[in-house]
C-alpha cells in the first residue's frame, strides 16, 4: 500500500497527466480507477472523496484531498523536487505554464467529455459533430502553440530546453487523446517531434491509457 491514493480513469488525459508526474518523481501510489463512460465518478462513495466528481483526486496520507491536475503536479514538483518539471527562472516557469495552459485551459475543457456528452444530449450532436467539434478545438490551440515552439529559441528537445516537463506532460496527454478523434499532426511538425521525444521515455509510457489496469 502507498501513502497517495490517485483516483483516475485511464482514458483521462488529466489523469495521464498526473500519472506521468508520479513516474518522473518516481512515486509509489494506489490506483484506484473510475470509468467514466459508466458514471463511476458521480456514484455517491466517490463524491464523498471529491464532491466535484472529476478525475483526478489525489489523496494523501492525512486524507488531504488535492484535485486540478495541474494543482496536482505543481504540489508534486515542490514536494518533491527532482526530476524538476518547472525552470527555476521566473520567465522560464512563466513560459512553462503558458505553454501548459494553452492545452489545459483552452483545448481541454471544451473537450472532455461531459461537455462532447452534453453536446449530444442537449443539442443532439452525432458522432461526426463530436469529432468535428474535438478536432476544430484541438487546431485553434495546436496553430498558436505550434508557432510559439517553433519559433522560440527556448525550444529544445522538448518544449522547453533538454528536459522533460510540465508542458510536456500536457502536450503528451492532449496528443493521445487526439488520436481517438483522428486528429491530423502533419501541420505541427515541432509539436509531432517533441511528443516523439516524450514518448521515448518511461515515465511517459508506463503512465499510458493502454497500460493501465483499467485499459480496455
Amino acid at each position: 500500500m502507498s501513502d497517495i491514493v490517485l483516483h483516475n480513469y485511464y482514458r483521462s488525459s488529466t489523469s495521464y497527466r498526473v500519472r506521468i508526474a508520479l513516474e518522473m518523481k518516481g512515486l509509489s501510489y494506489d490506483y484506484v480507477p473510475h470509468h467514466l463512460r459508466h458514471g463511476e465518478h458521480l456514484e455517491p462513495a466517490y463524491l464523498a472523496v471529491n464532491p466535484q466528481g472529476l478525475v483526478p483526486a489525489l489523496v494523501l496520507d492525512d486524507g488531504t484531498l488535492l484535485t486540478q491536475s495541474l494543482a496536482i503536479i505543481e504540489y508534486l514538483d515542490e514536494i518533491h523536487p527532482a526530476p524538476p518539471l518547472l525552470p527555476k527562472d521566473p520567465l522560464g516557469r512563466a513560459r512553462v505554464r503558458m505553454l501548459a495552459q494553452m492545452i489545459a485551459c483552452d483545448i481541454h475543457p471544451v473537450n472532455n467529455l461531459r461537455v462532447l456528452t452534453s453536446l449530444r444530449t442537449l443539442f443532439g450532436a452525432g458522432d461526426q459533430d463530436i469529432t468535428n467539434w474535438f478536432r476544430h478545438w484541438v487546431n485553434e490551440g495546436f496553430q498558436p502553440l505550434e508557432k510559439i515552439l517553433a519559433s522560440s529559441p527556448q525550444t529544445g528537445t522538448f518544449c522547453h530546453g533538454e528536459a522533460a516537463g510540465l508542458a510536456d506532460i500536457c502536450l503528451a496527454a492532449q496528443i493521445t487523446s487526439n488520436a481517438r478523434f483522428g486528429v491530423d499532426l502533419t501541420p505541427y511538425p515541432t509539436i509531432t517531434r517533441i511528443n516523439a521525444a516524450c514518448m521515448a521515455l518511461p515515465a511517459f509510457q508506463k503512465a499510458a491509457p493502454q497500460n493501465q489496469m483499467d485499459a480496455e
